[in-house]
């Protein structure tokens, strides 16, 4: 009998200091709206981004490397590749280019050891990888393995070898980028849906993994969702959409700068642009017969 009244008195304690932690939390966080977090200081970080040889990856290294960051650009396009670090170095900023095979896991491990005898330790990492282009996304899907082993696959073998040492150091920054077809599925694309959501499932596991570990101060994560159909620079003048004053369109050079805001503030989830991200949570609230249904109106319709 005591044992079991001091069970349920201790039981209410937990609840009520829980119930004092999630409002102290919410409240956090609707001061944050308010006003914003102080960005952190990149310079002399070591980034690694895979990816950079076009699009967000690209811009997101230029910016990187004005910001003082030492930038380690991986691609498979190698051609590219040398011409972005070039511009890079020739700006007065420091910059190396590396060739990498995602879907190679000895490739990726003889990458990031190259990084880290060139530059130290990498303390932040960004996957821009397997993120798709609009008009990849009304083209005929890639192999299933291909895609599960570029968008999903490389990430296990990455944060193998980069999260072990950013625990050892107490220090880093993991950003995941992810598309649409995360969040609704994209028709005749199940395998490059399926990879997107397993990105987000991922970045949720990493989250738990590092906040059990007490590590998610010293090693924030930050997972970023793209809307391919509004960056669309490149091809914006052959694309149709259904409604296209409610979607618009941002540069690459934009979105970058936004997701490297976040990143500064630590910000978990980042969307470009930042209200879809709000409209498919918002959809998730709603009887799944309601969201087809508005799926069915703001279909962005893509065509080319």
């Amino acid at each position: 009998m005591i044992l079991r009244l001091y069970s349920s008195v201790i039981l209410v304690w937990d609840f009520c200091i829980i119930v004092v932690f999630f409002t102290m939390q919410m409240l956090r966080s609707l001061y944050q709206m308010i006003r914003l977090p102080k960005r952190k200081s990149v310079a002399g970080e070591i980034v690694a981004i895979f990816g950079t040889s076009r699009g967000v990856g690209r811009d997101l290294a230029l910016q990187l490397a004005e910001l003082g960051a030492k930038v380690a650009c991986v691609d498979i396009n190698s051609t590219e590749n040398d011409m972005l670090v070039k511009t890079i170095n020739g700006s007065g900023y420091i910059a190396h280019a590396f060739e990498c095979d995602l879907t190679n896991k000895n490739d990726i491990i003889r990458t990031t050891n190259a990084i880290e005898k060139r530059f130290g330790h990498i303390t932040m990492f960004f996957h821009c990888c397997g993120v798709p282009s609009p008009r990849s996304l009304v083209a005929e899907p890639p192999p299933i393995q291909t895609t599960l082993n570029l968008s999903v696959i490389s990430h296990f073998w990455l944060l193998e070898a980069i999260l072990p040492k950013m625990k050892r150091n107490n220090h880093g920054h993991i950003v995941f980028l992810t598309s649409v077809a995360g969040l609704s599925g994209v028709k005749h694309q199940t395998p490059l849906s399926v990879a997107q959501f397993a990105v987000q499932g991922l970045f949720e596991s990493v989250l738990d993994e590092l906040r059990i570990e007490k590590f998610l101060k010293t090693i924030p994560i930050s997972l970023v969702h793209l809307y391919p159909f509004v960056l669309t620079e490149n091809c914006r003048n052959d694309i149709r959409m259904r409604i296209p004053s409610a979607f618009g369109t941002i540069r690459s050079e934009d979105a970058a700068r936004k997701i490297i805001d976040g990143v500064r503030r630590n910000e978990l989830e980042i969307s470009i642009p930042k209200y879809c991200l709000t409209l498919c949570h918002v959809f998730k609230l709603l009887p799944r017969r309601a969201t087809l249904l508005l799926r069915e109106l703001f279909d962005t319709g893509v065509d080319f």
